[in-house]
């Protein structure tokens, strides 16, 4: 799949502006609200009783924060934090140097936690449980087993499709914490704050549209405040202007609801080749020439949210909602 302006997974040209634009406490991080209440009280509790924070679980689409919260944690709670990925930890003792090498207190940052391979989920439960771990040495009539214990640690678990997760594994949160897609006033904060720091002022009218076609994800609003900025600078201007967001998202093919080519792809391929559905979702992705993950995972969940898509027992099908926004007339309408 190619990179996309409004995909919410975090691209190459991502790394470097998150780590700029990362706020280092709750008090700084805009919106999520409940998970920010939730989290000030835990995190106090657990300093109170000079304990570490129980295991968090940070599941919700791309692009929403998880990591930083991560970071935040281990901030507030004055502890180191590491990070790593499911798919990086390939065998048991991949896991072992990992957690061995953590001092009492650290935060373990796991994204991606439901791709751990399920020899190594087994293996952590002991860990998250009980502080030890159990590995296996040599094969065969001579293996043994060594018991590793471990420092007590708080792991944060961080996943788009929680529900991929195991029953066992999930069970060993004690915190868990959905990120909510962000309110226009939330990302228009965020967009303002990240132009201040980009040393680039941004008129309010001008941060209100960025905010208003980033799919309700901070780090979608980032990105395409960058390339606004590229417009506002090569005009010369000192303030990112109205006129210099619409140029710049209109050539990014970025409409008024935030969708782009693709998603005008995916829903007029319905609408057209199906009649608006209901269509399974194996003939939409060969239809558009997607894999049907990609669709479910990345595509969609924006457009359910705004009402655009409906999920039924025999497929998709499109609302009145998109054939409205699209400028579409149902088949037999005047």
């Amino acid at each position: 799949m190619d990179d996309r302006m409004i995909d919410g997974e975090l691209q190459d040209q991502d790394v470097e502006i998150e780590f700029s634009l990362r706020p280092s406490t709750l008090s700084q991080y805009i919106g999520q609200d409940k998970v920010k209440e939730n989290l000030t009280i835990f995190i106090q509790a657990a300093k109170m009783r000079e304990e570490p924070l129980d295991h968090v679980l940070l599941y919700g689409p791309p692009g929403l924060g998880k990591t930083t919260l991560a970071s935040i944690i281990s901030h507030e709670m004055g502890v180191q934090f590491r990070s790593t990925s499911g798919p990086a930890i390939e065998r048991a003792g991949d896991l072992a140097a990992i957690l061995s090498s953590l001092e009492p207190g650290d935060v373990l940052f796991i994204d991606e936690v439901h791709r751990l391979p399920r020899s190594v989920e087994e293996v952590l439960y002991a860990a998250m449980e009980d502080f030890f771990i159990d590995i296996v040495i040599g094969s065969g009539p001579s293996a043994r087993s060594v018991r590793i214990d471990l420092p007590p640690f708080t792991l944060v678990g961080a996943t788009t499709r929680a529900g991929l997760l195991s029953a066992p594994l999930r069970d060993r949160f004690g915190v868990l914490s959905r990120l909510e897609y962000y309110e226009i006033k939330d990302l228009c904060n965020i967009v303002e704050r990240t132009a201040d720091i980009f040393n680039m002022p941004i008129a309010s009218e001008a941060a209100i549209e960025v905010a208003r076609r980033s799919r309700g994800t901070p780090r979608i609003a980032n990105r395409l405040l960058k390339r606004v900025r590229d417009i506002s600078q090569v005009k010369g201007e000192e303030e990112i202007s109205l006129e210099s967001t619409k140029e710049a998202l209109q050539m990014l093919q970025v409409d008024d609801a935030g969708l782009d080519h693709v998603d005008h792809k995916l829903l007029k391929g319905i609408i057209e080749g199906f009649h608006g559905g209901p269509v399974g979702l194996d003939t939409i992705a060969a239809t558009i020439g997607e894999e049907s993950q990609t669709i479910e995972e990345v595509y969609e969940p924006f457009l359910l949210q705004l009402g655009f898509i409906q999920r039924t027992p025999r497929g998709r099908v499109i609302t009145s909602k998109a054939y409205d926004h699209l400028g579409i007339k149902r088949t037999g309408e005047d």
